[in-house]
C-alpha cells in the first residue's frame, strides 16, 4: 500500500503552511536564540517534524520512522564518512608537523589575511566542491584557516560564505545531471543558464567575503585583488558551463582563480599592514614538497573517483543498492509538483569504495606512509579523530533525520508551494524555493529533486521558460547552503578543540543574514531575466 502526499492538510493553505514550517522554527529557534547544544535542538526538531508528519499530515507512523532512519544513515555515509576522512587528512598533517611548513608557504603568497581568506576560502573551496561537495569543502577549508591563525568562528563563516558560488556546479556538476533528470529538461540549456546567472555573484561574492571578514573599509585596501578572484572565476564558470557543460565548471574555474590571484600577487601588494599575520613557524629540515603531499594525493584521488569512467566501473563492482524497508515506493507525490501521481524511491546506495569519503581515506593512508607514519600510529590518529567526532556525527544523523522526515512527509512541500503561488513574482520567489530546499536538505541536489518539477510546472501555468526557473531553484539554492544544519555543523565540528571555538547557533547568527541578503539579490537577478532580458534564457 502506498501513501499520497497531502500538501494542505487543514484546508487551508496559510495555515497549513505556518504547521509546516514548525519543525525549522523550533530547530533554528533554539540554536540561534536558546543557545541550545545542536544534537540537543536537532534532536527537538526531529520530534517535531514526526510530530507534524503523523498528527496533521496523516503519514503513517512506520513511514516516518522509516524516513527518519533513511536520513540518519545518509546523514553517516556519505556525509559523516566524508568530514571524518577528511579531518583525519588534516590531523595527519598537524601531527607530522607539515602544517607549519604549509602555513609558511601560504603566507609566502600573502601575510594579509584577506588574500588567505580569499586564496583558501573561495579559490581551494570551491575546487574541493567541484571534486567532491557533501560537506568536504566547509570541512577542509575550515581547518586550514584555523591552521593559518584564524579565530574558529571567523574561519567557520568565511568558509561558509566561500562556499556558495560552486555549489550548483559542485561534485562534477551531480545538482544539475539530477536536475536534468528530474524535469526532463535539456542538461546543457540547464548549465547555460545557471552558467548566466551564478557568474555575477562569483564576481561579488569574493568582495562580500573579504567585507565580511574585515569590514568595508578592510575590503577597499584589496579590491584589486577581489577583483581578480572573482573576474577569472566568473568568466571561467561561465564559458565552460556555456561551451562544454557542468561537469569541469568549478574545477577549472577554481584552479584558473588561484593562479591568477597568486601571480597578480607577485606584482601588487596591499597598501596597509594591519591584517597581516605573524610569522609562521616552520621545520628546516623539512622539504617543501612533503606540506603538500597529503593535500595533493586528496586532489588527485578526489578528483579521480569522481571521473564519470573511474565512478562507473567502481559502482559495477562494488555498489550495492539496498531499498528502505517499509518506505521504498510506499509515498506517493502528487500534482502540482509532478505531472501525475509517482512512488518516491527509497534506496540506500552502498558504494563505500567509491564514495568520496573513501578516497579521503586512501589519500591520507597514503600520504601519513610518504611521510614515514607507522601504520599503528595512523590507526591511533584514526582512531582520536572518530573519538573527538562522535557528537558530531550524532548531530549531522539527527539533522539528516529531520530533513527526510520532512521531505517524505511532504512538509517542505507544502512551503515550497506557498512560495509557488506567487504569480507574477514567481521568477523572484522561484530562487528563494531553492534556497529553503537547501536550507532544509543540506544538498542542492536534493532540493533540485524535491522542487525541480514544482519549478517546471509552476512555471509553464505562468508562461514563463521552465529552464529559467528550474536553473533559478540551483542557482538560488546555493545562497541556503551557508545555513542549512549539515553545513553549520560541519563549520562547527572543523573549527571545534579551541578555546574560543563556537557552537552551532553562534555560526549560524554569524552567516543567517549574509545567506538571505545573497538569495534575494538572486531573486531580483531572476526577476530580470524573467521580464527585461529574457533573451539571455536559451533555447
Amino acid at each position: 500500500m502506498t501513501w499520497a502526499q497531502n500538501y494542505d492538510p487543514l484546508g487551508h493553505p496559510a495555515l497549513s503552511t505556518l504547521v509546516a514550517a514548525l519543525p525549522v522554527v523550533t530547530l533554528l529557534g533554539l540554536l540561534a536564540f536558546w543557545h541550545v547544544r545542536a544534537q540537543i535542538a536537532a534532536l527537538a526538531g526531529l520530534l517535531m517534524a514526526g510530530a507534524v508528519a503523523v498528527f496533521v499530515y496523516h503519514m503513517p507512523p512506520q513511514l516516518a520512522g522509516a524516513a527518519a532512519l533513511y536520513g540518519a544513515a545518509f546523514g553517516l555515509f556519505p556525509i559523516g564518512w566524508i568530514i571524518l576522512n577528511a579531518l583525519f587528512i588534516y590531523h595527519l598533517t598537524v601531527h607530522t608537523g607539515q602544517f607549519a611548513v604549509l602555513q609558511k608557504q601560504i603566507a609566502g603568497v600573502s601575510r594579509d589575511r584577506r588574500i588567505q581568506a580569499l586564496l583558501i576560502a573561495f579559490c581551494f573551496g570551491a575546487f574541493i566542491e567541484g571534486a567532491a561537495g557533501f560537506g568536504a569543502p566547509v570541512a577542509i577549508t575550515g581547518a586550514l584557516l584555523i591552521g593559518l591563525g584564524f579565530r574558529p568562528l571567523e574561519a567557520a563563516k568565511l568558509a561558509l560564505i566561500g562556499n556558495t558560488a560552486p555549489v550548483a556546479f559542485g561534485s562534477l556538476g551531480t545538482p544539475l545531471i539530477t536536475l536534468a533528470d528530474v524535469t526532463g529538461l535539456d542538461l546543457h540549456q540547464l548549465s547555460a543558464m545557471v552558467g548566466r546567472q551564478l557568474p555575477v555573484f562569483s564576481l561579488i561574492v569574493p568582495f562580500w567575503l573579504v567585507a565580511a571578514q574585515a569590514g568595508w573599509r578592510g575590503m577597499i585596501g584589496v579590491w584589486p585583488a577581489c577583483l581578480v578572484t572573482g573576474l577569472s572565476f566568473a568568466v571561467m564558470q561561465f564559458v565552460v558551463s556555456n561551451f562544454h557543460g557542468p561537469w569541469l565548471v568549478d574545477i577549472l574555474g577554481a584552479v584558473v582563480s588561484i593562479g591568477a590571484l597568486v601571480l597578480f600577487m607577485k606584482v601588487w601588494k596591499p597598501d596597509d599592514a594591519e591584517n597581516e599575520t605573524g610569522t609562521v613557524a616552520t621545520i628546516s629540515d623539512s622539504p617543501a614538497w612533503k606540506a603538500w603531499l597529503p593535500w595533493v594525493f586528496l586532489t588527485v584521488f578526489v578528483f579521480c573517483w569522481g571521473l564519470p569512467a573511474v565512478k562507473s566501473a567502481l559502482n559495477d563492482a562494488f555498489t550495492r543498492d539496498i531499498e528502505v524497508p517499509l518506505l521504498h515506493k510506499a509515498v506517493e507525490r502528487v500534482p502540482p509538483v509532478v505531472a501525475h501521481a509517482e512512488a518516491e524511491k527509497a534506496v540506500f546506495k552502498f558504494n563505500a569504495l567509491s564514495a568520496t569519503g573513501t578516497a579521503l581515506l586512501i589519500a591520507g593512508i597514503l600520504a601519513g606512509l610518504c611521510l614515514r607514519v607507522k601504520p599503528l600510529r595512523l590507526l591511533q590518529l584514526y582512531g582520536v579523530t572518530l573519538w573527538r567526532l562522535r557528537v558530531s556525527l550524532l548531530t549531522i544523523a539527527l539533522m539528516l533525520a529531520l530533513g527526510f522526515v520532512t521531505r517524505y512527509s511532504g512538509t517542505d512541500t507544502t512551503m515550497g508551494l506557498a512560495m509557488a503561488a506567487t504569480g507574477f513574482m514567481f521568477p523572484f520567489f522561484s530562487p528563494l524555493i531553492g534556497w529553503l530546499g537547501v536550507a532544509l536538505t543540506g544538498s542542492d541536489t536534493s532540493s533540485n529533486v524535491l522542487f525541480g518539477n514544482l519549478q517546471q510546472v509552476t512555471a509553464q501555468q505562468l508562461h514563463l521558460p521552465p529552464v529559467l526557473t528550474a536553473a533559478a531553484n540551483s542557482s538560488g539554492g546555493v545562497m541556503g547552503k551557508m545555513i542549512d544544519a549539515q553545513s553549520i555543523v560541519v563549520a562547527s565540528v572543523a573549527t571545534g578543540g579551541h578555546a574560543d571555538s563556537p557552537d552551532a547557533g553562534t555560526v549560524l547568527r554569524a552567516v543567517f543574514w549574509h545567506s538571505v541578503a545573497l538569495a534575494l539579490l538572486m531573486g531580483v537577478l531572476v526577476m530580470i531575466q524573467a521580464y527585461i532580458v529574457p533573451w539571455i534564457v536559451p533555447h
